[in-house]
């Protein structure tokens, strides 16, 4: 099983390139993952969830680019 690891704020907003304000509206829309609440006012999502929600990210661009440029040569 992999070892799993939490990842607080700056580091989520380093890698993922969003704002604050649009993670927290696709988390809510349940388009983004859950945060974890680590106690007081601290929280922390597992970086497998947002490794994964990347993978989708690229896989749905991949599809799109493949869908599209079907549709140009019919």
């Amino acid at each position: 099983m992999q070892k799993q690891r939490i990842i607080r704020k700056p580091e989520l907003l380093a890698i993922i390139g969003l704002s604050d304000a649009t993670i927290w509206r696709l988390e809510k829309a349940g388009r983004f993952p859950k945060r974890v609440k680590l106690g007081g006012n601290s929280v922390g999502w597992f970086n497998h969830e947002i490794s994964s929600w990347l993978e989708r990210k690229a896989t749905e661009r991949y599809d799109r680019g493949r869908r599209d440029a079907h549709q140009r040569h019919y």
